[in-house]
């Protein structure tokens, strides 16, 4: 049922038409029950002996599992069906050509044979398919003996020049599974690993060259590469943006689609971790236009980030209204992303935290009702530890003692350990202070408590410091300086 129900999670309104009209040709029999199994589950009618109640009149029956698993089969074909009609066509195309091209070449008609490789080889290298690329001048080479129209030198470099972009397509397909691998690690188990020492070691196994020539999966695995370092090491100050250029030098196109709006999407992310609120929200534009071409085929699939990095933009550039209604929208909307939806609710929690709005914020993080570790499985480690210090101050601003302390003593033995290890003992050291100022506000006036407070951390300056760190540290500062909290973050992020 699960499976079923991802699929069609993942199909659009047009879709649920489209695969009915499927089913209705595929139905041999007037009396099968396909499509009402499948509009139950279209709408949210999920309870297995309610829909065998409806269906057979009966909460147990052979049959109704026999009809989950034909209709669950005729999803999967369905999907593969459309595939092929969107994005596959071109590649079905370039065989149908190759295939016939052999048949010619088999019956010695050179001429239409090469005229049709041509074809295919122009189609290919305008979608950049290198490994039929290498079919079709691997055929060409083959008989270029039989038709002395053939340049073969000419032949032989396109050859080598298409199997170095293949390679190199390859080794960073290899060197960005190897860092998601290590990613994994870090973020979803929690084990400490030095990662820049891993990124260097796997980077030099493999030799990459960065020109306008890549296709747009090779660019979007570089600059994915750059942003798990920056992810792991909060370091996206360090980002170079030159790679960013080579995308505005390739030709526009609406080929590689899925690697494009990957590519803006985290070009938006970074210059957001990098504070350049308007020129991420441009990007922000670009994806929304990437994401309505090919019938808007990539729409649901990227629509939560490309909301999450809008609504952090907004929020961050003095529009928190804007912010929070972007974010109210969907981020209770069912959707296959739940980490990027986890996201989504978290940062409205902390919309609504630095606009002093406690009850609404309680309201969201009272449905983070899952343990810690299902977290972590989810949304990453990082996330737990943000979601667990946000919560800590909420506690503070409603004086929930009970909750404040027992909550700090599991935070501080579940996680001291793990945040000393990777050099983030200033959480810990945060929050000292916030206990310090829970049990006498007035001490957080003192001279004593912001010199304590000054010594006591290891700073960077504003334009590298991480985005979220200076938003826990403006709380403690508006507390300080007797300011509301959202005014003192953007003091502080324009400082």
């Amino acid at each position: 049922m699960i499976e079923i129900k991802s699929i069609i999670n993942t199909l659009s309104t047009e879709d649920h038409q489209k695969f009915v009209n499927y089913l209705q040709q595929k139905n041999k029999r007037k009396d099968t029950k396909n499509i009402q199994l499948f509009k139950l589950l279209a709408n949210n009618f999920d309870d297995s002996k309610s829909i065998c109640k409806k269906l057979y009149n009966t909460e147990k029956s052979n049959a109704y599992h026999a009809l989950r698993k034909r209709l669950f089969q005729s999803l999967i074909d369905f999907t593969a069906n459309k595939n092929l009609e969107d994005e596959n066509s071109v590649d079905m195309q370039i065989v149908k050509y190759i295939l016939a091209s052999r048949t010619f070449l088999l019956q010695n008609n050179f001429k239409i044979a090469y005229k049709t490789l041509d074809k295919a080889e122009r189609l290919a290298d305008e979608h950049l398919l290198y490994p039929m690329l290498n079919e079709i001048y691997h055929t060409k080479i083959q008989y270029a003996s039989n038709y002395p129209k053939i340049d073969l030198n000419e032949l032989i470099i396109k050859q080598k020049e298409n199997q170095n972009k293949h390679q190199l397509e390859d080794q960073l397909n290899i060197v960005y599974a190897k860092l998601k691998s290590v990613l994994n690690e870090v973020t979803y188990k929690g084990h400490v690993i030095d990662f820049e020492t891993e990124l260097e070691v796997i980077l030099n196994e493999h030799n990459i060259k960065l020109d306008a020539s890549l296709s747009f999966k090779s660019l979007y695995q570089i600059l994915a590469i750059a942003h798990i370092s920056a992810l792991v090491t909060t370091k996206y100050y360090k980002i170079e943006l030159k790679t960013y250029g080579l995308l505005k030098q390739k030709k526009e196109t609406d080929k590689q689609l899925f690697y494009q709006i990957q590519i803006v999407y985290i070009i938006a992310n970074t210059l957001f971790r990098n504070k350049k609120f308007e020129s991420s929200l441009a990007y922000i534009t670009e994806m929304e236009q990437l994401m309505h071409l090919k019938q808007r085929s990539y729409y649901k699939t990227f629509i939560l980030k490309k909301t999450l990095v809008e609504a952090l933009n907004l929020n961050y550039n003095n529009k928190q209204e804007e912010a929070i209604l972007l974010a109210e929208n969907i981020m209770y909307k069912k959707h296959n992303d739940i980490e990027t939806l986890l996201d989504l609710r978290l940062s409205c929690f902390m919309f609504y935290f630095q606009k002093a709005d406690y009850v609404k914020a309680k309201t969201i993080s009272s449905k983070f009702y899952h343990t810690d570790q299902w977290y972590i499985e989810k949304a990453g480690i990082d996330w737990v530890i943000k979601k667990n210090v946000a919560e800590l101050l909420l506690y503070i601003e409603l004086q929930e003692d009970d909750l404040f302390f027992s909550r700090l003593k599991s935070f501080k033995r579940s996680y001291s350990n793990y945040l000393n290890q990777i050099e983030q003992s200033r959480i810990l050291t945060f929050l000292k202070f916030a206990e310090q100022y829970y049990l006498k506000p007035e001490s957080i006036s003192t001279e004593k408590f912001k010199n304590n407070l000054e010594t006591s951390f290891e700073w960077i300056t504003i334009p590298e410091e991480d985005i979220f760190v200076i938003s826990f540290y403006a709380w403690l500062k508006s507390k300080i300086e007797r300011q509301d909290i959202y005014p003192t973050t953007l003091l502080l992020l324009n400082s």
